[in-house]
Order: structure tokens, then C-alpha cells, then sequence
């Protein structure tokens, strides 16, 4: 949403828009661009600088009950949803490179971008999140502009459109080739059980257009079984053995120049030899899809290697926030289990030498649930020090169904780690910054703002030292 908002901002349009209170980086977005933004939901945020909109956009997050969002749908405003908007107005004539699935689509959706404008392809592009080498994260390419039919990247998200359309948001993308990085559960607030995350994944596979491909990760169980029944040609990657891909990754390692350097195998063959900014198996794997994608899609393969070790990431993905006194503070969005360990396991690969800290807020959905309640225990297994907050609020989770922080920290001292609870954010900060020493690096996952955690936690750093 905050996306095209700019996007609409800067082709001249007027934009206002409402939310609760925002945080880096889509907060700076929205600023740079000239959005007004109202804190809070009112109906009089419609009209409040006395123009009527010719369109409203009500985000998947809003409520039926929402009071702005009850005034859009009063009879006197034209309303739709992000997704529906995008799939009339933008996706009828161009050839749609649809990234999917539960871990890593941001990522690779962001590097497929960057790469193919590195390339020279021109490629429009829709992401979620804020990306370190793209200007913006939605783009429309000047081919696109003049009506020229043109390449065009979406991150394609398995959350519900919106209140009255409770479809994935990928439904309405119009798929010409897809990449399907994983599917595991979440988003437990929309979908009942796993069959129900499946049945959203195969709707996306039933959408690619004739001619189109899908790349998938034959890591995950779910992505091999509703590839088999694929209608259009299946490009397998994988770095686990049983998985019996295709392409897989051979010989990861990070060398003295800081990069994960990394062997590609076709069929047991190398055919190419890659390196990247970024750490970690799981990164590893989203530039083997995009390397899969480029491939398939006839772009140079020297520019394509060029490209892939010229990226330097997205924000929120192991994102350093600030280096004080030898104190490395790190910004990840990690809120599922499968996400917190990979990127866990990747710290420890690039900072080896590094007492590692974890700061994990259960924000999400899923996270609030007590769905993954062990496999959280497994997931902090690389951690040298956790400290755990309580959940954001549960007051629409049945007490039964709630995830226990003190569970958690339970469990984790069970296994002779050294875990802690944070009673406050505030308290919390303090804690955290009294316990690091030079050469830690404080890892703090959440999907959210964690009411300022990290700025706090910087803040607290300076003072401390």
C-alpha cells in the first residue's frame, strides 16, 4: 500500500492516506514521496483536505467494521482493493514474473528486479518491501508507460485481498512464469489448517498463462506435490539432497571477501559458479531461482553473475541498523520458526567470531498463536543469548489458543540456554544493552515496529558506552 501510494505521488497524482502509527522504512517512503498520512482511521480522512477522491484503496488489513472504511463504502466513493486495481489498470498486457510463497519472496523479488534492470530489461515492479538497490518499490518501466508490453515483477503475497474478496492477493497477478520459493503454515488468522495454504498455492499454479514455467523449491514437501500436477514445464532447485532438484547449490562458502560464493549444478553438472552479498542457505536458494529465471528467460549469463554480487539486499533483512563500539545491531523481519532459524544459522555463518543475541517479538499472527510453540525452541538454537518479549496483543486469540513467551524462555533454559523474558520494551532495552559487550551482534526479529525497539536500543547503546 505505502508502495504505490508513492508510486501514484510521484506520477502527479494526489495521495493521502491512513494507518496507525508508522516506522522506518515504509514511514520515510511515504515522507519522501509527499503523502499526507493521517494517524489513525477517520471517516472525515476522506475528505479532510476538501477533495473528494475519485478512488479509495482499502488495504488487506482493514476491518469491515472500520470506520474510514464504512464511510468509503457509503455509496459516494469508487473503492477497490490494491490488488484488483493492480490487475485492470497494470497487468492485462505485460508478461507478469509472479514470486510466491511463504519464506524469501520479498528477497528474491527485489534481486529478480534488480537483476534484470541490471541486464538491460526494463522491468516494471511491484515489491513489499523496501529494497537497498531499487529507487522504489513499485516501478513502472517507460515501455510500460508508452503502452509497449514489458516485463513485469510482482511479489505475490498469500494473504487475503481484502474483507470482500478473501482470495490471495497472487489471484489477481495474472501469472505468466511463477517462482514458488516454499510453503509452510502461517498467517493462522486467515488460513483454518495446511490444506487450506495448499488449496491458495495450487490456485496460483491453475493461473500461469499458457506458455509460462514455474521455478520451485523442491526443499519444501507442499511445493514438490502441487508442482507435480503442474500444467506448464516445472524448473526443481533445492539444496537438500532427498529433494532431488535439479538445480542445487554446491560448495557455500564465505570467503575473505566477505561474499557467499556458491557452485551451481545442473543435474549433478556445474554450469556456474556464483557470489553474493548476502548470508545464508535460504539467499543462497533465492538467487538460484533467480539465476533459474534469468536463464529461462535468455538474459546473459555475465551479467546476470555480475548483477547477483552487486546486490546489497532489503531492509528488515539482516539489515545492520547501526555498529557502536563494536556492538553490531541487526534488523530482520524473522517471525516464523523456519525464518528465525535460517536467519539465525546465516548471522552465524557471516559473523562466526560474534557472540550472537537474539531479540525476538511474537507479532504476527501466526507468531501470537501458540501453533509453533516448540518448533520456536528449535529455532533459537544458534543463539548465544534470547530474550523474548510477550506476545502484541492477543485479546482476539482465545486463551487457549495463545503462544506463551514464558513458555518459550522455559523450554530454552530446559536446554541449558541462556534466555531471558522482556517484562517491557523499555525495560527490555536497557537490559539487552547492559548485557552486550564489544564484538556482540544483537539480532532483533520482529515483523512489526516493536514499539521502537531498535532506535531505543541504539540510543541506549550510546549512552551506555
Amino acid at each position: 500500500m505505502g508502495a504505490f501510494a508513492a508510486f501514484l505521488k510521484r506520477q502527479g497524482i494526489h495521495v493521502t492516506g491512513s494507518d496507525l502509527p508508522l516506522y522506518p522504512p515504509m514511514s520515510d517512503v511515504l515522507k519522501n514521496a509527499g503523502v499526507q498520512v493521517y494517524t489513525g482511521y477517520r471517516a472525515e480522512n476522506l475528505s479532510a483536505d476538501s477533495i473528494h477522491p475519485d478512488l479509495v484503496i482499502i488495504g488487506n488489513v482493514i476491518r469491515k467494521d472500520n470506520p474510514e472504511a464504512q464511510e468509503a463504502m457509503c455509496g459516494k466513493y469508487v473503492y477497490s482493493s490494491l490488488p484488483e486495481a493492480m490487475e485492470k489498470l497494470l497487468l492485462q498486457s505485460t508478461t507478469n514474473l509472479v514470486v510466491a510463497g511463504t519464506h524469501g519472496k520479498t528477497t528474491t523479488s527485489s534481486l529478480l528486479a534488480y537483476v534484470l534492470e541490471q541486464c538491460q530489461k526494463r522491468p516494471s515492479y511491484f515489491i513489499g518491501g523496501v529494497s537497498q538497490d531499487l529507487p522504489q518499490s513499485f516501478f513502472l518501466s517507460e515501455s510500460h508507460s508508452k503502452g509497449t508490453p514489458s516485463v513485469f515483477v510482482l511479489e505475490g503475497d498469500e494473504y487475503d485481498t481484502a474483507f470482500w474478496d478473501k482470495v490471495p492477493k497472487f489471484n489477481h497477478y495474472l501469472p505468466d512464469h511463477a517462482i514458488l520459493t516454499s510453503i509452510e503454515y502461517d498467517h493462522a488468522d486467515i488460513y483454518p489448517d495446511m490444506s487450506s495454504v495448499v488449496k491458495a498455492f495450487e490456485g496460483l499454479l491453475i493461473r500461469i498463462r499458457k506458455g509460462g514455467h514455474v521455478i520451485a523449491c523442491f526443499d519444501y514437501e507442499y511445493v514438490r506435490k502441487i508442482t507435480a500436477h503442474a500444467k506448464v514445464p516445472v524448473f526443481s532447485y533445492g539444496a537438500q539432497t532427498q529433494s532431488q532438484a535439479r538445480y542445487t547449490p554446491e560448495r557455500v562458502r564465505v570467503l575473505n571477501d566477505g561474499l557467499t560464493h556458491f557452485d551451481v549444478l545442473d543435474s549433478g553438472q556445474k554450469v556456474d559458479e556464483l557470489a553474493i552479498q548476502l548470508s545464508g542457505v535460504h539467499n543462497v536458494l533465492n538467487a538460484l531461482a533467480v539465476w533459474i529465471e534469468c536463464k529461462c528467460l535468455g538474459v546473459n549469463s555475465e551479467l546476470v553473475r555480475a548483477a547477483l554480487k552487486k546486490f546489497q539486499g532489503v531492509k528488515r533483512r539482516q539489515e545492520v541498523k547501526a555498529v557502536i563500539r563494536g556492538v553490531t545491531v541487526i534488523d530482520d523481519f524473522a517471525h516464523h520458526p523456519t525464518a528465525v532459524r535460517e536467519t539465525l544459522k546465516a548471522l552465524r555463518l557471516k559473523y562466526p567470531a560474534s557472540r550472537l543475541i537474539a531479540v525476538f517479538e511474537p507479532r504476527s499472527a501466526t507468531s501470537r498463536r501458540k501453533i509453533f510453540q516448540k518448533e520456536y525452541v528449535s529455532a533459537f538454537q544458534e543463539a548465544d543469548q534470547i530474550w523474548i518479549a510477550s506476545p502484541f496483543d492477543q485479546s482476539r486469540i482465545s486463551h487457549d489458543d495463545q503462544f506463551s513467551s514464558d513458555m518459550l524462555v522455559s523450554d530454552l533454559h530446559d536446554l541449558g540456554k541462556s534466555a531471558h523474558l522482556l517484562s517491557s520494551v523499555d525495560i527490555g532495552v536497557k537490559s539487552v544493552a547492559k548485557s552486550a559487550a564489544t564484538g556482540d551482534l544483537i539480532a532483533v526479529l520482529s515483523n512489526g515496529g516493536f514499539d521502537g525497539f531498535i532506535p531505543k536500543l541504539i540510543q541506549e547503546l550510546e549512552v551506555h558506552y
